[in-house]
């Protein structure tokens, strides 16, 4: 890999590495739980990706991609208490690592010869695929389930744009920093201004298209769906 791709990599190993860091600390789950929460997130969607592209995955080829995970659960460890109610931390450390493993995966698939379409996909996969791990073993409802606000958008934006590039004959390393950059300011703001994509319509019947019964199309009270829950949701103790 160029120099500059194997440093976003290895960021994007961090960055989530960190979110599931500091999940398991509001979990309470010790250090070896959070290493292994760490190194699930951290390099799950690239193995997942690596293995439907038919090859060995990277961070198994490369010991190096173990030093971030590690890095992280002793740095989260060491913070003791201060990092057991972070939320916007861990939001902030996973809009970073979909933001990167977005751009880097769908570099990596699209040169391994597949269509640009599932360039795409696996780039998307890359992104999200470590997440929805780090949330089911943490037993939470995965950010890409949980429809409090933008998730998964940005990262077809950003692979979108990634693939584009690379049809086009432009890529340059530095266009996936650039990406990356765009995809995280994407993710943030759709979760701080609580961007959402529509909902599915319950009970909607012809009397309410009529609008003689309007009250179907009312969104149900929000309820608090974990750490990825709506800002307006947030329980007292979160620290913003």
């Amino acid at each position: 890999m160029e120099p500059l791709m194997l440093a976003l990599d290895l960021l994007g190993v961090l960055a989530f590495a960190a979110s599931g860091n500091l999940l398991a600390a509001r979990k309470n789950i010790d250090i070896m739980g959070s290493l292994v929460l760490g190194l699930a997130v951290g390099l799950g969607g690239g193995i997942m990706r690596d293995v439907m592209l038919g090859r060995v995955p990277n961070s198994l080829q490369e010991p190096i991609y173990l030093i971030p995970p590690v890095i992280s659960a002793l740095t989260v460890y060491l913070l003791g208490r201060r990092a057991l109610h972070a939320r916007v931390p861990i939001i902030a450390f996973d809009a970073l690592g979909l933001g990167v493993f977005v751009t880097t995966g769908t570099t990596i698939a699209w040169e391994a010869g597949v269509p640009v379409a599932s360039a795409i996909l696996l780039g998307v996969l890359t992104g999200v695929g470590g997440g929805m791990i780090r949330d089911v073993l943490a037993n939470e409802i995965p950010a890409v389930f949980n429809g409090s606000d933008l998730y998964i958008l940005p990262g077809i934006v950003g692979a979108s744009l990634m693939a584009l590039i690379e049809e086009l004959g432009w890529f340059e390393p530095w266009w996936a920093l650039v990406i990356a950059v765009l995809v995280f300011t994407f993710r943030m703001l759709a979760w701080r201004l609580e961007w959402r994509v529509p909902s599915p319509m319950r009970g909607w019947s012809y009397r309410a298209v009529l609008g003689r019964n309007l009250s179907v199309f009312r969104r149900p009270p929000e309820r608090d769906r974990g750490v990825f829950a709506p800002r307006r949701t947030r329980r007292f103790d979160d620290i913003d």
